[in-house]
Parts: C-alpha cells; structure tokens; sequence
C-alpha cells in the first residue's frame, strides 16, 4: 500500500503534465494555416500579422514568433489555400496522393484484370477457370496434365509437339477419368496468360542449352476447348488423335468445343465456349501451327454437383470491381 502511494505521488504530476502539454499543441496543429511564399514553399503558422513590410507570425511547428518580408508572401494563393481548407478541398498534397493511388490503381487492373465483382486474375496465374459455386464466383487455377510428365507443372509451361511413330493411329491422353478441377457452372470462362507463357516458353531450354534459332510468333488466339472422351476400360481421357496415311502424311483429330477469344489487358486472353457445355470431361490445348497440337494440355470437368475446389480464389470485398473488363479484341 506504501508503495502504491508514492508512485501516485510521482506519476500523476507527470501525467498532468503530459495530458496539459497533449491538449495545448491540438488545438495549435487544428488551427495550423499556410503562408504561402511566391517560390512555391510554405510557412505553417496560426495567426499572423502585417507590420509594415513585415509579415510576423506564430510558426506553429516551433511555437514561437517569427518574421518574414512581406513581399515574399503570394497573398491570392495564401487566401485561396486557407479558404478552401476551410471549406474541405483536399490539399494539393493529398490530390497528388489521390492521383499516384489512381495510376496505382490502373496498373494494378491492367496486370490482373477484373473478371467479377471483387474478383481478378493473379498477377502470377497462367490459366485459370472462372467457375460459379454456391453463387458465388471464383477463379480456379489449371495446371497442366500429361501422361508422359511430371505433374509438378504448375511454374513451368511444357510444350511438347506431336510427333507420330510409324503406326496408323495414336492417341493423345490423360490418365484417369476425371480432372482434378471440375466447373460446377455450364459456361465457365478461361482465362490464359499469354504474354507469361510465352516468356517460360523461351526460358524452358535453360542457361546450359546451345542457342536456339527464333520461332515465329504463335497467334494470341491459339488456345482452345476439347471435349475428352472417357474410356473407363483403360482409365483414360482422350484429347485427340493422330492418324497417319500410307503415304506418311500425319493429320490430327480433336473434338473442339466452339469458342470465342478475347484480349484483354496483361498479356491475358479469354476463352469462352459460344453455349453451355454438357457435364463430362475436357481441356484446354495450344495449338502450335505446324506442328500440331501441344501435349501438354490443361484438363477440367463440368459437374454442377461436384464438391468445392480447393485453393479457390474468391471475391475480395475490399477490391473495387470496373463495370465491365475492356476486350482489347475478339475472335470467333
């Protein structure tokens, strides 16, 4: 009790101190003004006054009176400064913070472009799916499948040409019936990242491989839907085929899903299926011009009644959605 009873003796005197010093300085900082100087600068003061060719005024970041020359304060500026701080107007410090937000804001959107409310792309995604569970939009990112790969394929892009051995058909497929991923809505959207795979394309060879010869740029539309046939004797989805002539000529046979493509900011391009897709098995392929279809392919279901998707991407309350994503272009 004695010890309690001197601390009180010598801390609430200090706290007095503090609590007088707190509420001497607010009501200075509310009252702060501006003189506004002809060279673009500023004094901070709460009053002042004009003596002669003198302006003397309390600074009111050192709490004490000081003097300026009168001729080197721009009045006009002074005035309208003080006023509209009166009236609310933001001051210039804070619209040039409103307008850095802003270009922020763009650049952000143009990266990872809004596809819902709330709901954009990942700066680092390469394919995604928007599906709708419960409602509710969300983006599901696809990795890639293969048979003849390592599954482990989501930070590199794999691509693999078709090269058909001396038979009469070969078949292209994925191994089990079911995708991982399944779309609980009838007409979900995918989303590529064009501009970034391109880019791992390149580096795929690695620093250690000789110099490649340049490829010829692949059209941003390239990437399409296929309907994959389930063979549930040999617990295999088949995305395509190659048949082979007599004469050695090789053509290829997928069973495309028709599809519109749009382009849209960041390098990414949307793909959407032009009716709803009945429930059953597909994937996403890249086709490479000549030399056929990529083995490498990004697999999904159609299922309204398959459980939620792990590791979806859901709406962000706190992001502000545009009205509509700008399609830079569109393709049937």
């Amino acid at each position: 009790m004695r010890t309690s009873f001197v601390y009180s003796r010598v801390l609430a005197p200090c706290l007095l101190a503090f609590l007088l010093a707190a509420t001497g300085t607010a009501p200075a900082q509310q009252l702060s003004k501006r003189l506004i100087l002809k060279d673009g600068s500023y004094q901070s003061a709460t009053e002042w006054q004009l003596k002669g060719d003198r302006v003397r005024y309390m600074s009111a970041e050192r709490d004490d009176w000081e003097e300026l020359p009168a001729d080197l304060v721009d009045w006009p500026a002074t005035e309208k400064y003080n006023k509209d701080r009166a009236a609310g107007v933001p001051t210039p410090e804070a619209a040039e913070l409103d307008k850095q937000m802003a270009e922020e804001r763009r650049a952000d959107e143009a990266a990872s472009p809004h596809v819902a409310p709330g709901l954009r792309l990942p700066e680092d995604g390469q394919v995604a799916l928007l599906d709708t569970y419960q409602s509710q939009p969300q983006l599901i990112e696809l990795e890639q499948n293969s048979s003849d790969v390592n599954r482990n394929t989501k930070a590199n892009i794999l691509r693999g040409a078709i090269n058909p051995v001396a038979s009469a058909r070969q078949t292209i497929e994925l191994p089990g019936l079911h995708a991982k991923i399944q779309a609980h809505a009838a007409l979900p959207s995918i989303y590529v990242n064009v501009a970034q795979q391109d880019q791992l394309a390149q580096n795929q060879g690695g620093t250690d491989q000789p110099p490649q010869p340049e490829q010829p740029e692949l059209p941003w539309d390239r990437f399409h839907i296929v309907r994959a046939q389930v063979q549930p004797k040999n617990d295999v989805r088949i995305v395509g085929s190659i048949k082979i002539a007599v004469y050695g000529k090789a053509t290829q046979d997928q069973k495309f899903v028709p599809t519109t493509a749009s382009k849209l900011t960041g390098g990414w391009v949307k793909v959407t299926p032009t009716k709803p897709l009945d429930p059953g098995e597909y994937a996403v392929v890249e086709m490479l011009g000549k030399d056929g279809m990529n083995l490498y392919v990004w697999d999904f279901g159609v299922n309204p009644n398959a459980p939620a998707n792990l590791m979806a991407i859901k709406p962000d309350p706190a992001e502000v959605a545009p009205e509509k994503p700008k399609d830079l272009q569109k393709r049937p």
